[in-house]
């Protein structure tokens, strides 16, 4: 009975979500939708249309047993890489407030680095769980998976989209993390990547702005401050219970992108302290059984892919909504679900469709219960236990089934 709580929360869940993200884009976007588009319903049925799309893949992705994924990897890889190259080039690539990040295919958008992220995850989950103790070794388990991981990190930077190149590290680096990875080969790649990260954000002028506005916003209200300022105005005048759904006022071309990447504060207004904590609640129930997930897997494979895009998905999340909340600095991170977007909203659901497949199948390996005893009895409960499991797996030679 847990077994089915456990993927039936989940995609509850991910349903209240996405209905939330449904009814927020259509009352942020509505005036918007009416003054540029002659439609107050143009970016309402467009987002349908990619629910439609998302849920698909996800139910196709549920009954696909995840074992069989690696055997698609090395083209879903190349075509990744292909089109991260193809997005840089003006022939191919569609320019938006001087960022190329989006492949344009008839009247829709493809941004490949969210492609990247799932395709990413994936190869690390099958490296990570193949190579098992010899993930140990620099030079055969290290630095293969770096050199891909640095690849796709260049080329998503070259868009330029640092945001996303960091959520994709962060992400890679639990991943290695968990699987067995050295301390020290993961503290060394931090010490090297943090003065090129300084680089990046101190000698570029508009995130070193951005930088500027989190520290203080009133010091630039009209400029640089503006978003965050506005921002936390929708959140402030929604009080504990809100204006009312559709009342908002700062959606009104006071704040910008108030259906992607502000629509946090665009629902705080609306629904009030209440209606935040709510969606604060949903993603953080997400979480819980995403993690229940990945410790219950009945494989490495298995375990290193819940785990991947668990925290994917959290921590987009929770870099959303500390943006709205002045918490963070600003970057266009779109709230998973919720934001208007395409790329973001589909393949997201698609992860979360490898997540059910994963908890499905859950029940059918009788190793299962040797491999969590052995972790917990080393390592107790949660993700620390997944460090064992590689020992342990490594040490009995246990082999996966595919």
């Amino acid at each position: 009975m847990k077994r089915i709580s456990s993927h039936l929360g989940l995609f509850l869940i991910t349903l209240a979500l996405i209905s939330i993200g449904i009814i927020m884009v259509y009352s942020a976007s509505a005036i918007l939708s009416l003054e540029r588009y002659n439609d107050p319903y143009f970016f309402l049925k467009r987002q349908l249309a990619w629910v439609l799309l998302g849920l698909s893949g996800m139910l196709i992705a549920a009954r696909i047993n995840y074992r069989a994924l690696p055997k698609l990897l090395k083209p879903a890889l190349f075509l990744t890489l292909c089109l991260l190259i193809m997005v840089l080039f003006p022939q191919f690539g569609k320019e938006i407030a001087g960022a190329r990040r989006w492949l344009k295919i008839g009247d829709f958008t493809l941004q490949p680095s969210e492609l990247a992220k799932l395709i990413l995850i994936l190869y690390m989950a099958d490296t990570l769980s193949r190579k098992k103790e010899k993930i140990k070794s620099f030079a055969y388990g290290f630095l293969p998976p770096l050199i891909i991981l640095g690849a796709i990190f260049i080329l998503i930077l070259l868009q330029p989209d640092l945001g996303t190149a960091l959520i994709i590290l962060v992400v890679i680096l639990g991943m290695l993390f968990v699987s067995g990875v050295r301390l020290k080969y993961l503290f060394s790649l931090f010490l090297i990547a943090l003065p090129s990260i300084w680089l990046l954000i101190n000698k570029v002028g508009y995130r070193k702005r951005r930088i500027l506005a989190f520290l203080d916003p009133w010091g630039d209200p009209r400029g640089y401050g503006f978003q965050i300022i506005q921002s936390l105005l929708a959140l402030g005048s929604g009080g504990i219970f809100g204006r009312g759904l559709g009342e908002g006022t700062q959606k009104l071309f006071y704040l910008p992108a108030p259906h992607t990447d502000f629509i946090f504060a665009i629902l705080g207004e609306e629904l009030g302290f209440l209606g935040g904590i709510a969606v604060i609640i949903l993603f953080g129930a997400f979480i819980y059984s995403g993690a229940r997930i990945a410790r219950r897997a009945p494989d490495l494979f298995g375990s290193l892919l819940a785990l991947g895009i668990t925290t994917w998905i959290g921590l987009q999340a929770m870099i959303n909504i500390g943006v709205a909340t002045g918490t963070l600095p600003t970057k266009g991170i779109p709230l998973p679900f919720i934001s208007f977007g395409g790329s973001s909203l589909v393949f997201s659901l698609i992860g979360v469709g490898i997540l059910l497949s994963i908890s499905l199948r859950s029940h059918r390996s009788p190793t299962l219960s040797i491999l969590r005893n052995k972790a917990s009895a080393e390592d107790g409960h949660g993700f620390g236990h997944l460090r064992s499991r590689v020992s342990a797996t490594g040490r009995d030679g246990a082999r996966q089934k595919r």
